[in-house]
């Protein structure tokens, strides 16, 4: 494709709207609603989303991660702790999250402090994983520079020699982080460009509905 024609792509949005009274006044429950509607829409891995991160300097870094868990507490997933994403979290624990569920003309913003999970909800998911997937946390050191390929696979060879009809434990550096919102919010896509978006703050306990101009 022709760098030019770049600016020519557009669609006009048309599939719903998004009205204050067809709300919850919940917006953890509003996210269960329309994440439940990508899911039944077959959507692509619906759970994936950006998160985005700062350094302490003020820096930003973003990268597509598997939502793993939501409740009123917040969002989480998880990762290793020594990524740079685990590094930026440590020191400006501060994220923000995005879905895109373009099928659906659907995005959702999450703004919030960032607080580890506990050991024994990350030890419950590391759990579930496959035991490969369990055996890759141990064999990649995330975010470092290696070599070659060849390093990772000779890593999870010896790994799998190793744990051979063993249960595989959580690495120390492996766990889940939760996003704790402070802002949500919901976006649809409207013909136009006219599109609607509802914004939920959490102000003295309670979360006030907003609607934004797009």
């Amino acid at each position: 494709m022709a760098t030019s024609s770049i600016a020519d792509l557009r669609k006009d949005y048309t599939r719903e709207t998004l009205n204050e009274t067809d709300v919850d006044p919940n917006p953890f429950e509003q996210f269960r609603r329309w994440f439940d509607q990508a899911v039944k829409a077959e959507l692509p891995e619906p759970n994936a989303m950006t998160v985005a991160t700062a350094s302490q300097d003020g820096i930003p870094d973003a990268r597509i991660v598997l939502l793993k868990a939501v409740d009123d507490r917040g969002f989480t997933f998880f990762t290793n702790y020594n990524s740079t994403k685990g590094k930026e979290l440590e020191t400006n624990p501060q994220a923000a999250l995005v879905f895109l569920w373009t099928e659906l003309e659907r995005q959702v913003r999450i703004v919030g402090a960032v607080e580890k999970v506990s050991p024994e909800e990350s030890d419950g998911y590391f759990s579930s994983r496959p035991h490969n997937s369990r055996l890759g946390a141990w064999a990649s050191e995330q975010s470092e520079v290696i070599p070659n390929r060849e390093v990772l696979e000779q890593k999870l060879a010896a790994l799998k020699l190793e744990y051979e009809n063993q249960e595989v434990p959580r690495p120390p550096h492996w766990g889940g982080f939760r996003v704790i919102p402070r802002e949500i919010e919901f976006w649809q896509g409207r013909s136009s460009r006219l599109h609607d978006r509802l914004r939920y703050q959490l102000h003295d306990g309670q979360w006030v509905i907003d609607r934004l101009s797009p």
